[in-house]
């Protein structure tokens, strides 16, 4: 076992700890992301070239997307408009 195959073990440990304890599940699903683009890495190390691309194609690209779009149907992603910003206590003061 090389030393780059060890670190990419050790970096899939570091991950699967991490999205674990994650609280943001936008920064979970990043985390899962590279998750799965270290172990396609770490599949090609280990000669399974076909592993390596369903991985990729599978783990970081479809279910990533699917989480994604998820995330935007339950709104837990929403993007802050300029006209919907919520006000300030001192905006709200001034208002009274």
């Amino acid at each position: 076992m090389t030393v780059f195959q060890i670190l990419l073990m050790g970096l899939l440990i570091i991950c699967a700890v991490s999205v674990s304890f994650s609280r943001n599940l936008l920064n979970a699903i990043l985390i899962y992301m590279s998750f799965s683009l270290v172990m396609s890495m770490l599949w090609i190390c280990l000669e399974s070239p076909d592993l390596a691309i369903t991985e990729a194609a599978v783990g970081a690209g479809i279910t990533s997307v699917l989480f994604f779009v998820t995330l935007k149907k339950i709104r837990a992603i929403e993007a802050v408009k300029e006209d919907e910003k919520p006000a300030t206590e001192t905006e709200e003061m001034q208002n009274e």
